[in-house]
């Protein structure tokens, strides 16, 4: 399947579910009339009630000295200028009584995603909306537990996490900027509340929107072409920041962090398949990770990955 194809699907006003991984070589597109044929469910709800389960798993980690050789490497490449911003991910071995199905169907989460029987996502990040002639992008960068006294206040007037944030804002906007025109920053940095089961999260986002024309609907394939992979679990700059990701964190992403997305024929929305549990011959593979800068700690970094291994 091409970008080209999206194309002639919105051209024809014909609705489509959309899923890329990370890297955007790897792209299905099914058209919704034809989903039953499929063993793939999605859901895409912007005021999901929130169902409180409690679920027992066993997770093994990467380990802090591993993760830390590779972060030590991402800091020599940002003091070297090779990139500023880096989302470093690692996979997490976890044991499960849980089906993917069930997981997905136990899911508290604004896009949510199951493909066969393979892997599920629960995502809380949007990617793009396109609806009347607008593009949207809602960068979501910064993390912090909830239970931390003055949680929010101390997340946006943290130095770091405020200067990481800006530069995915900025690489967001650059993005936007090549399939858009009148690009801006709608609201900055503003903070969500994330339910991770054994705890809340904060979490910092971003609004950007530009103007992509009527004609956007047989651009749609170009235009998603255009902004992939997701400049907020990639980095800046973008080229570089990918080849060093391929590099360093030695493993392989696959549709972790990449998108999905439902066309409907008058409007387009995404999500970044972040919360992702894969599936392989052994068990569940949990895949998270976070935003690197010269200023990031080491130790606060792990943490947040493991924090963010929670089945919802």
């Amino acid at each position: 399947m091409t970008f080209k194809h999206l194309n002639e699907l919105g051209k024809e006003r014909k609705p489509f579910l959309f899923i890329s991984d990370f890297l955007a070589q790897n792209i299905e597109v099914i058209p919704l009339d034809e989903l039953d044929k499929h063993d793939v469910e999605f859901c895409i709800d912007e005021n999901y009630v929130f169902k409180k389960h409690a679920h027992s798993f066993e997770k093994k980690s990467i380990g802090f000295d591993n993760y830390k050789k590779k972060f030590d490497k991402i800091i020599e490449h940002i003091k070297s200028g090779d990139t500023y911003l880096l989302n470093l991910t690692a996979p997490t071995i976890i044991k499960s009584d849980l089906t993917l199905k069930e997981i997905y169907d136990y899911a508290n989460a604004n896009y949510k995603l199951r493909y066969k029987d393979k892997f599920v996502c629960f995502s809380p990040e949007k990617f793009v909306r396109i609806k009347d002639f607008a593009i949207h992008t809602y960068p979501m960068k910064g993390t912090i537990d909830a239970s931390i006294k003055d949680a929010k206040n101390k997340i946006l007037h943290d130095e770091k996490e405020m200067a990481e944030h800006t530069m995915v804002v900025d690489l967001l906007r650059n993005d936007l900027s090549i399939v858009a025109v009148n690009v801006k920053v709608q609201e900055f940095r503003y903070v969500q509340k994330i339910d991770s089961g054994e705890k809340e999260l904060l979490q910092v986002s971003s609004h950007i929107s530009g103007d992509v024309g009527e004609d956007w609907h047989e651009n749609i394939g170009n235009i998603l072409e255009s902004i992939l992979p997701a400049g907020s679990i990639s980095g800046t700059p973008k080229k570089s920041t990918l080849e060093i990701i391929q590099n360093i964190e030695g493993y392989d992403r696959g549709f972790f962090s990449g998108v999905f997305g439902i066309y409907d024929g008058k409007s387009f929305d995404s999500g970044v398949m972040i919360r992702y549990v894969e599936k392989n011959k052994e068990g569940y593979i949990y895949k998270s990770g976070g935003g690197i800068t010269l200023d990031s700690d080491a130790l606060l970094e792990y943490n947040e990955l493991l924090d963010k291994v929670y089945l919802p």
